[in-house]
């Protein structure tokens, strides 16, 4: 065997017990998005449902505000119709004030009923706060359960990182640029065992006399395909 190679291969292992670590990370994320789009779902209801209680109230402060000023155009048209002395003026008032008096029934009736929907999406507000209430403590022990592997995994790969990096420092210097630098491709691994006469990664043939060399463990060659660093199995 290669006086360095156990050192990589310790290396690798270390790399793997992190990246291991992290896919059980990435697999908490599903979860974690379920909980909080359900969440965010029931805030955004209630937020929808706050909106509605605001348009429904700025529709009766405004229907409020049309018949106080209805109201107000009614007097007037009442005192001007003390003073007026022509038949034919005072039937105009007259006809002005009847329309006028239809007109304000009307939004009379519908400020009556802009109360009620102010009511009813008050009440719905109520309806929504006390679903978003049972989305919450539905979930809370999902949450705290989550949070506790999360927790747990954190303090695994802090542990592995620490031991990955003591690992490093075991490994002849220039074989660790080079195993950093092929990490960072497309290859799962860094380092693979032959496969009989090829790579064990991408299967091209090795040349003979590169196989005997890294099967006598003389030198720790690269594949001439992918760039993997190559070494016999016992």
């Amino acid at each position: 065997m290669h006086p360095d190679l156990e050192a990589l291969l310790a290396l690798q292992e270390k790399d793997q017990a992190v990246a291991a670590v992290d896919e059980a990370l990435q697999g908490l994320e599903p979860e974690q998005r379920t909980l909080d789009e359900a969440l965010a779902a029931a805030e955004r209801a209630l937020e929808a449902a706050r909106r509605g209680v605001g348009e429904a109230g700025r529709r009766r402060d405004e229907l409020e505000g049309k018949i106080a000023s209805y109201r107000t155009m009614q007097e007037q048209r009442r005192q001007r119709l003390e003073w007026v002395r022509g038949a034919k003026e005072a039937s105009t008032l007259m006809a002005e004030l009847d329309l006028a008096r239809s007109v304000l029934a009307k939004e009379e009736a519908e400020f009556l009923r802009s109360g009620d929907l102010v009511t009813e999406a008050e009440l719905k507000v109520l309806e929504v706060e006390q679903a978003l209430a049972k989305v919450r403590e539905g979930q809370a022990a999902q949450r705290e359960a989550l949070a506790g592997r999360r927790e747990e995994l954190a303090a695994q790969r802090e542990r592995a990182v620490a031991e990955r990096d003591a690992a490093t420092r075991l490994v002849n210097g220039a074989l660790l640029g080079r195993y950093e630098r092929i990490r960072r491709g497309k290859a799962p691994l860094a380092l693979y065992a032959l496969h009989g006469d090829a790579c064990g990664h991408c299967f091209t043939a090795v040349p003979t006399q590169r196989r005997v060399l890294i099967q006598r463990g003389a030198s720790i060659e690269g594949c001439e395909a992918c760039g993997v660093l190559l070494y016999a199995a016992e």
